[in-house]
């Protein structure tokens, strides 16, 4: 499979602090590939040495096989960046604004008022077309700066965090359009600290962790690595749950964790095959069993698994300089 983006070892640092240490990419054309990891990781500076805004202290990038440092004009051509804030301008109008973009990329007057339009009806903006950006929603800020990245569709777009900060209607929209994109041909490197977001959107995903990735693959894969998933309990009793834990406990041979809800455990499954014969050992013990599930690990339990921490977890500031 052809690979949209390439990159070999790509290091960058800021004075002490080593923001990239040694990222490796190969993302295929054509899907979205998910970028995940907490504040800190490293996501926003590959990414800005993927679309040459830096430039790698060390090893190599090839975006749609062109070179990202000897070639960034090439690079720069065929790309599209949104990043986590609102590049369009406040003081002017939806329209204004992509008329704008339209102009400064080469259309004519007419031309660039009909792609406007095309872009404000297909993201949902038709009516605020003739509003001041700085009286959007958050929600609509995303959307428009998003359609400004595609005034001219790009053969590949990085998106950076695009949904932080939005609620879950708006967030809904920016994956639906997202999803229209890939469908569209554009390739999307999305990055994200939402494993909703990676789960929901990507076709593959790099786990990014103090600069490094630490795993990568579908979703599928990265969940089947770190075992068979975990065993969630709902006692009817919940004055039993410190009974039904020692039973967990002795027959799975895993620790029990407690969840808010006071009748719930869970317990992560590395051995399948016992777990029916520790469900059995529960009412045998005069223990009421409201329901069971047992299923894959989350993104989450992932993320937790692979890094000891969760992907929310706050790190050091990212330097972007």
């Amino acid at each position: 499979m052809e690979h949209a983006i390439e990159a070999a070892g790509l290091v960058k640092t800021f004075g002490d602090t080593r923001a990239v240490d040694g990222v490796d990419l190969a993302v295929p054309g054509g899907a979205v590939y998910g970028f995940l990891g907490p504040n800190g990781a490293g996501k926003t500076t590959t990414i800005r040495m993927l679309a040459t805004l830096l430039q790698p202290d060390a090893g190599t990038a090839k975006v749609l096989g062109h070179d990202v440092v000897t070639d960034a004009d090439k690079v720069r051509s065929k790309v599209s960046l949104t990043g986590q804030f609102a590049s369009v301008d406040d003081d002017l109008t939806g329209v204004e604004n992509l008329v704008l973009l339209g102009r400064l990329l080469g259309f004519g007057k007419r031309q660039a008022r009909v792609r406007a339009g095309e872009l404000l009806d297909a993201f949902g903006l038709a009516e605020a077309g003739a509003k001041l950006v700085k009286n959007y929603s958050g929600g609509m800020r995303r959307r428009i700066d998003i359609a400004a990245s595609i005034v001219v569709a790009p053969e590949l777009m990085f998106l950076d965090e695009p949904t932080t900060g939005l609620d879950p209607r708006s967030r809904n929209q920016v994956w639906d359009i997202v999803r229209a994109l890939v469908r569209e041909g554009t390739t999307v490197l999305l990055t994200t600290q939402y494993l909703e977001e990676a789960d929901q959107l990507a076709d593959r995903i790099a786990v990014i962790d103090r600069g490094r990735v630490i795993a990568e693959g579908t979703t599928g894969e990265l969940k089947a690595s770190v075992g068979s998933g975990a065993l969630h309990v709902r006692l009817t009793e919940p004055a039993r749950r410190d009974d039904a834990e020692r039973i967990l406990t002795e027959a799975l041979g895993e620790p029990v964790e407690f969840e808010s809800d006071p009748a719930a455990l869970v317990v992560r499954v590395s051995q399948p095959d016992r777990v029916a014969a520790a469900l059995a050992r529960l009412p045998e013990a005069g223990i009421s069993v409201a329901g069971y599930s047992l299923g894959q690990p989350s993104l989450d339990e992932v993320f937790l698994a692979l890094t000891g921490h969760p992907a929310e977890e706050h790190e050091t500031e990212e330097v972007v300089a």
